[in-house]
């Protein structure tokens, strides 16, 4: 076994590759940005590089500096995480060829599953069903549009390089299919440097069912089971599972033994994601899952994997790669009880799921008010209080992970742990995220990846409940003047999860004004109180409910309420990159239709009229950096002057 491990990534996977690597007794060096100085993955490294500015071509995707930063440290080895160079089979190469252990799959397994259109014609000749599409080489706007409309809409546009949902559109008709290539081919180039697409047919009620393979170079490939990552919101995970629901013995053993032969098909070594696409109008048969792609990486969701069996992958990628054989015949390998994670993604549900950045100055995750109590909840995080969200990287700053004996535990448990969840002022999707796994056709296990398309409305967060203005409006007496109440102390700020309980003598009406909104209250005498944050130079006191945070003041604040672009402006909601301007001055436009695309954190984002009107004028040009709160256009209602 080598001696040390240089992880090239950042954030929550390189934090969670050190803390295996400490158990094993190797060093550990981080590599980071400009932006990522103080970050968290730096302090648990035994030693960091920095490599280069905030931007990650110009450092967690460089590959020279990485290599250059293993050579001054004396790395042994190169953990690449996920996403950035984890599937760049140059980089691979690359760090064979410096003399250092590279923890992955060999190169020419990279580039045989990297290419989605060359995987599917692979798994054809192993005898793996794939979805029916187009895998053609004529790039072609007019062969591509002719395939589509042989295949029937709706389809789904895939970059043939693509991942994590990113180059990914699905095209509902023909008139549309245009802009949704010129967007799948943008994404495809800006993030992986490859335009090119498949097309695929879009299954209706479909379910994305994947299966954890490993391989090891002595000729050994196992399974570890599937995970079912249905819950999908514009193609990126939000919840993930293991096992699947409803996935009977007999589908399992046929799901799992063709990805045993995919991986086997490109002679595979370390830990690997044979994604599958399951029809499940129908319930989960075999002859109706597909072979989709492979990621021949760790995956993001690898925690639900190691909780029902037991296994530390990570430590089983490190000793792969040392030349060691997988440590338990397929035989061997566990699948107990029910596990489920939950990502928690720094962006705002009531702002259309716009990411959210800026310094955490409250970070409470699951257990953390119980400081004396262990929690059996497991927390996989690249961040702490007094960190800082970057525009620069994936909005992803936590996994909440639970293992319990059945499913319905599982779900309960995984709610009950989101909703504990406090973050300020940075937005997250905690609230949300609980009312995912609160909803009862998703307790009863019966989702695809439509569901939250189809149930978004019913997921956003709800206003304070009268309970929770109640307990507000009582924290604010206190916090004025009576009492001694200090929400700063310890035992009342993280005073367990019992809270405190305030009396009075008589019950007192309010008013109070509740993220913005003013709300009349009749203050019972015995109130339970908890889940608060004041900030005293603010004077902004925060009431956590069901993992989402309300602004609670006396005073009514400055400014209004009334929405976001209520006036005609489309303001920029986050710096970023103008991609398109699909519209011009003097455009007659629909409520909804796309006026400006902004690219920040790897996505695209659509800034849309916000009524019917005219677009009155364009303040923003392609490939132009915007800032925060930028007017980019603006647009009047029709018949105005």
């Amino acid at each position: 076994m080598f001696k040390s491990v240089l992880v090239a990534n950042r954030g929550e996977i390189a934090c969670r590759v050190f803390r295996t690597a400490r158990r094993l007794g190797l060093r550990t060096i981080a590599v980071h940005s400009e932006a990522d100085a103080k970050a968290l993955h730096v302090r648990e490294a035994d030693e960091a590089v920095l490599i280069g500015p905030a931007p990650a071509r110009e450092s967690y995707l460089d590959a020279a500096k990485v290599l250059a930063a293993a050579k001054a440290t004396g790395a042994e080895a190169i953990h690449p995480g996920y996403g950035f160079l984890s599937e760049n089979a140059d980089f691979a190469e690359a760090v064979m060829a410096a003399g250092l252990v590279w923890i992955g799959p060999p190169p020419a397994a990279i580039r045989a599953m990297g290419l989605k259109d060359a995987a599917k014609t692979l798994m054809i000749e192993a005898g793996v069903p794939v979805t029916p599409g187009y895998l053609g080489e004529d790039q072609s706007l007019d062969r591509l549009q002719k395939e589509a409309d042989a295949i029937g809409y709706p389809v789904l546009i895939k970059a043939v390089a693509g991942g994590g949902g990113k180059g990914m559109k699905k095209v509902e008709r023909a008139e549309d299919f245009a802009d949704g290539l010129a967007s799948a081919r943008r994404e495809g180039q800006s993030s992986f440097g490859d335009p090119r697409v498949l097309i695929e047919k879009y299954i209706t009620r479909p379910r994305h069912i994947e299966v954890q393979v490993f391989g090891d170079s002595h000729g050994t490939v196992v399974h570890l089971h599937e995970r079912d990552c249905s819950l999908q919101r514009r193609h990126q995970k939000v919840i993930e599972e293991a096992p699947a629901p409803g996935m009977d013995a007999a589908t399992r053993k046929a799901v799992t033994d063709a990805a045993v032969r995919a991986a086997k098909a490109v002679n595979y070594e370390g830990a690997g994601t044979i994604e599958f696409i399951a029809d499940a109008s129908e319930g989960l048969t075999a002859d109706r899952i597909w072979f989709m792609e492979m990621n021949t990486r760790l995956q993001v969701e690898h925690p639900v994997t190691e909780a029902i069996t037991g296994v530390d992958l990570v430590e089983w990628q490190l000793r792969v790669a040392a030349g060691e054989p997988i440590p338990l015949k397929q035989a061997d390998i566990p699948l107990n009880g029910w596990a489920m994670e939950a990502r928690l993604y720094a962006e705002d549900p009531a702002n259309g799921f716009l990411p959210s950045i800026g310094r955490l100055e409250h970070f409470l995750m699951p257990g953390d008010r119980s400081p004396y109590e262990a929690s059996d909840v497991r927390i996989d995080t690249g961040v702490r209080q007094g960190g800082r969200v970057s525009q620069f990287y994936d909005p992803m700053i936590a996994k909440i992970i639970v293992h319990r004996n059945n499913r319905d535990q599982a779900a309960a448990d995984l709610a009950e742990a989101c909703g504990e969840v406090e973050v300020w002022p940075v937005r997250t999707n905690a609230a949300f995220l609980k009312r995912c796994l609160d909803h009862p056709q998703f307790v009863a296990g019966d989702v695809d990846t439509g569901f939250i398309g189809e149930k978004e409305a019913d997921l956003m967060p709800r206003p304070l409940s009268t309970e929770g203005l109640q307990a507000a409006g009582r924290i604010l007496r206190f916090r004025d003047g009576a009492s001694g109440y200090d929400p700063q102390s310890p035992w009342e700020q993280w005073g367990g999860s019992a809270g405190f309980r305030m009396n009075s003598s008589a019950s007192l009406r309010q008013t109070l004004f509740v993220d913005g909104e003013r709300r009349e209250i009749e203050i019972d005498d015995d109130v339970y109180a908890r889940h608060t944050h004041f900030e005293p130079v603010t004077g902004v006191t925060v009431y956590f409910e069901d993992g989402a945070p309300h602004q609670v003041s006396a005073l009514s604040p400055r400014g209004s309420a009334s929405g976001p672009a209520s006036d005609g402006a489309l303001r920029a909601p986050m710096p970023g990159k103008i991609v398109a301007v699909p519209a011009k001055p003097g455009d007659i436009v629909t409520k909804g239709q796309p006026i400006i695309v902004l690219e920040a954190m790897k996505m695209e984002h659509a800034l849309v009229a916000p009524f019917d009107g005219v677009v009155e004028t364009i303040g923003a040009a392609v490939g132009e950096q915007v800032v925060d709160g930028a007017v980019l256009a603006t647009v009047k209602p029709e018949g105005t002057e």
